[in-house]
């Protein structure tokens, strides 16, 4: 079938929108008609050469939609479910997979290669080339094909522009600070800039009872935003949440810092650390640029003050379990969505989506899929 995607076809150019030509769906695939996605931080690192990958691509990887055809052998989904996309595919067999740990299959293994599970294979053509898929999934399209593994089935009454936040922003701030913060009641808890992955954090926080939550941006209208989401204290930058923390907490600082800041900066490890306390966790969540990155930071007050420094990836969250749970809190009042969409797009506008973005004006914008 034909179809449209935004394709990126080297690196530092704009998204082109274009028609291209999609296979059918092969054994333990699906092909589904994208409803919405999400304008993620991670899809603009293709461009800036931060985030390796095959080339031509098509971006995307945060979205949701409606299954139209299934190939032989799949069983968990059929033609007219409504799902959101895991963009980590979750096997379910292998030792991450089988101790709960679905963010770090053995399977994401391939997802730098852009090309099909089964087979390692094309579906997406254009210009007389194979096309790969961010994350294996490709929704900056109309339509995509991938496979039933990173398909999650949830109720079809949730707007596409709503579900398909779970596939990577809340999923990601929600689990980051839950599952590898370990936020308890009465914690407090920093959350290092406050876009559409730090919001859900700040949230995450709230519902798992922190005593204060401080958001930390340089932008006052996503500082006030915070507020909204549960945030109690903000400040506009590092040394001034140094000062804020160390004030409130009597000197206690964090006990949990989670950082999800657009792009990561090894110079302010060592900052961030600082506002950590003893027996602390700070969770980096933020990407930073492929290779490795000198990293200065006081290893003495790591070890005497038994701080922890870990990475997440997606939250360390199992999608199968977790964006249904997350739809679920959203029903219950619990976990605030709709409202994270500053702005929607249709396809052919995925540019100026994304230049909002840089200006720092989205909290989340979404592009809505147009018949």
């Amino acid at each position: 079938m034909r179809t449209e995607a935004a394709v990126l076809w080297s690196r530092g150019n704009d998204w082109s929108v274009e028609e291209i030509e999609l296979d059918e769906p092969k054994a333990g695939e699906v092909l589904v008609r994208v409803g919405a996605a999400g304008l993620c931080h991670s899809d603009g690192h293709l461009r800036t050469g931060d985030l390796p990958s095959a080339l031509p691509i098509i971006g995307g990887h945060e979205g949701a939609g409606v299954v139209e055809r299934v190939g032989a052998g799949v069983t968990t989904v059929e033609p007219g479910d409504h799902v959101v996309f895991g963009f980590i595919p979750a096997c379910g067999r292998c030792p991450a997979c089988s101790t709960g740990h679905q963010s770090q299959c053995d399977v994401g293994a391939v997802m730098g290669s852009g090309l099909q599970l089964r087979d390692q294979t094309s579906r997406h053509h254009a210009r007389g080339r194979d096309l790969a898929l961010m994350c294996l999934l490709g929704t900056f399209a109309r339509h995509t094909v991938v496979h039933e593994a990173q398909c999650v089935r949830v109720a079809e009454d949730v707007p596409f522009e709503v579900a398909c936040l779970t596939s990577c922003a809340v999923i990601t701030g929600y689990g980051s600070t839950v599952y590898a913060g370990g936020v308890e009641p009465g914690d407090d808890v920093a959350v290092i800039g406050v876009g559409g992955v730090g919001v859900n954090a700040v949230q995450a926080a709230r519902i798992a009872g922190a005593r204060r939550i401080f958001a930390v941006d340089p932008l006052p209208h996503k500082r006030e935003l915070a507020l909204g989401y549960g945030a109690t204290h903000t400040a506009a930058d590092i040394d001034a949440a140094y000062r804020l923390i160390k004030t409130e907490t009597g000197g206690r600082m964090a006990r949990r810092v989670i950082v999800t800041m657009d792009v990561a900066r090894a110079d302010l490890l060592a900052p961030i650390l600082r506002l950590t306390a003893k027996l602390g966790r700070v969770v980096l969540v933020s990407l930073a640029a492929a290779g490795p990155q000198p990293v200065t930071i006081n290893l003495f007050d790591l070890t005497m003050r038994e701080k922890q420094l870990v990475g997440s990836l997606s939250g360390s969250g199992n999608p199968h379990h977790d964006i249904p749970k997350l739809l679920d809190l959203r029903a219950a009042g619990l976990l605030e969505l709709d409202s994270q969409i500053s702005a929607t797009y249709p396809l052919e506008q995925i540019n100026e989506g994304y230049a909002d973005m840089a200006g720092g004006g989205n909290l989340r914008g979404v592009l809505v899929m147009q018949p």
